[in-house]
């Protein structure tokens, strides 16, 4: 059973998120600033893919209206 790239790549941002949660809630106060970056990074991936899939869909929506005022 071959397992998809992509579903695997789906949970990098949600465990980023993560792994900065759980380091930040539990190192010491001096370490605490090592895992700002990756959860904000993980955080940048997840609204990169919303706005982009956004504006796919927006696109795609508006060729379809544009072959609908053709018929």
């Amino acid at each position: 059973m071959k397992i998809d790239k992509v579903f695997i790549l789906s949970f990098v941002a949600p465990i980023m998120i993560l792994i900065s949660t759980i380091g930040l809630i539990f190192r010491q106060d001096n370490k605490k600033i090592f895992y700002l970056p990756i959860g904000l990074m993980g955080i940048c991936l997840i609204l990169e893919k919303d706005v982009s899939r956004k504006l796919n869909r927006r696109n795609i929506f508006k060729k379809i209206k544009s072959y609908q005022k053709i018929k």
